[in-house]
C-alpha cells in the first residue's frame, strides 16, 4: 500500500476492510483501482483532500473544516490518508453504526487531541461548518442558530455545561443520543470522492 506499482490490495488488508465495513471484495478492489487512478501515490494529501471539498462545495469556503475533517480521518496523525483511513472513513461517515458516528464527530471538535472538547473547540468546527453554507440558506436558520456563535452556544448549552467545562467523549455520545437536535446542530454531511465499487 502507498506503492504506486502496487495494483492490488494486500491481502491482510483486504480481509481488514471486508471484516470492517460493508464493502465486499470485489468493492473494496475495485475501489482501490479508482483511488490509485486519482492518487497514484496511493495516499491524499491534506491538499488534495481541501480540493476534494472546494470542488463539491464551489460556492463556499470549505478549506477549514476539510481540515478539520482530514485531521478527524488522519489516523496515524502522518499528514497523509492511505486507501485503508480514506475506507474507514468514507464506511463511518456513509454506513458506520451510530455510536461509530458520534464516536467520529466526538474526534472533529477534539481539534486538540486531549480527550475532552471545549467551548472554544465547538465554536471553531462551528465557524468552520458555517463557511459552507451560502448566506442565503443562513438566512433561513432559526434566530437562535443563524450565526455560528449562536449555533456554537446552542450546541454548547445542549450538553449543560458551563463556559470553561470541558465536555467527555462518554458524554458527549450520551448527550447527541439524549438529544436529536444536537445531532443535527454538530453535523455537516460529507461529501464522497468515490464510491467503492464505481470507476
Amino acid at each position: 500500500m502507498g506503492n504506486s506499482k502496487s495494483v492490488s490490495l494486500s491481502k491482510d488488508l483486504l480481509e481488514e476492510l471486508k471484516l470492517n465495513t460493508k464493502y465486499s471484495e470485489k468493492q473494496l478492489c475495485t475501489g482501490y483501482q479508482t483511488f490509485l487512478r486519482e492518487c497514484p501515490s496511493g495516499r491524499i494529501s491534506k491538499q488534495q483532500f481541501e480540493a476534494i471539498y472546494v470542488k463539491f462545495f464551489p460556492d463556499a469556503d470549505p478549506k477549514a473544516y476539510a481540515r478539520h475533517v482530514f485531521r478527524s480521518f488522519d489516523s496515524n496523525s502522518d499528514g497523509m490518508l492511505d486507501f485503508k483511513e480514506y475506507i474507514m472513513a468514507l464506511h463511518l461517515t456513509s454506513s458506520g453504526r451510530t455510536i461509530q458516528k458520534l464516536e467520529w464527530a466526538f474526534n472533529l471538535y477534539d481539534v486538540d487531541h486531549n480527550g475532552s472538547i471545549t467551548k472554544k473547540e465547538i465554536q471553531e468546527i462551528v465557524e468552520s461548518i458555517f463557511n459552507m453554507i451560502s448566506k442565503e440558506d443562513q438566512k433561513n436558520l432559526p434566530d437562535d442558530e443563524n450565526t455560528p456563535e449562536k449555533r456554537a452556544d446552542k450546541i454548547w448549552d445542549s450538553f449543560g455545561k458551563k463556559e470553561n467545562d470541558k465536555l467527555t467523549e462518554e458524554e458527549f455520545i450520551q448527550g447527541v443520543m439524549d438529544n436529536k437536535n444536537i445531532l443535527r446542530l454538530v453535523q455537516f454531511g460529507q461529501p464522497q470522492k468515490f464510491s467503492p465499487g464505481r470507476s
